[in-house]
């Protein structure tokens, strides 16, 4: 006859086995769900500045500052298997040096039940806009892209582009004084 630990065992593998296959439906239901959605970004004031980066080899580098408008609705991407998004502005552009530099502004975590329509003006940017060197200054293609990952109860983790984005120039004169 089977003792009181054998039965214990068998019950707790059978339950890690309904849970497995509860998890693993969880994530079938939901794994061919569409995550994009149209974002309305425009940008305010640009300005670039040349200071000494303090924290690198003291040479002078480009500073941005902008400021931008977001509007999105959010709503349709969530489902019972969704449990937060993370979104972030993500800046990229071209120099001399490099073919692709990508600079991460602003960031933010939507969570389940708070509110998911996202309306901004005249936001600023979170983090600093370096490029260690003289990229910023005069540079007329620097493309502005929310980007989010849905974070799931149980699945996969997507990166998603959103659809939309925002082209902006700098100026091709630094900016004297303070931002």
């Amino acid at each position: 006859m089977n003792s009181f630990t054998s039965r214990l065992n068998s019950l707790f593998a059978f339950t890690l086995s309904v849970m497995a296959a509860l998890t693993f439906g969880c994530f079938l239901s939901t794994v061919l769900n569409d995550h994009l959605r149209p974002v309305q970004l425009s940008v305010g004031k640009v300005s670039v500045k040349n200071v000494p980066d303090y924290s690198a080899d003291r040479e002078r580098s480009d500073l941005g500052f902008i400021t931008f408008d977001l509007f999105t609705d959010l709503s349709p991407l969530y489902n019972w298997n969704v449990k937060m998004l993370f979104l972030y502005l993500t800046a990229e552009y071209k120099t001399k040096d490099h073919e692709l530099n990508q600079v991460v502004l602003w960031d933010k975590i939507v969570k389940r039940g708070e509110n998911t329509i996202l309306d901004f003006r005249k936001t600023n940017t979170k983090y600093y806009f370096w490029d260690y060197g003289n990229g910023l200054k005069g540079n007329e293609n620097v493309t502005l892209t929310l980007r989010w990952n849905v974070i799931p109860n149980a699945g996969t983790l997507p990166n998603v582009r959103g659809v939309g984005s925002e082209v902006i120039r700098f100026p091709d004169q630094y900016t004297a004084g303070r931002f």
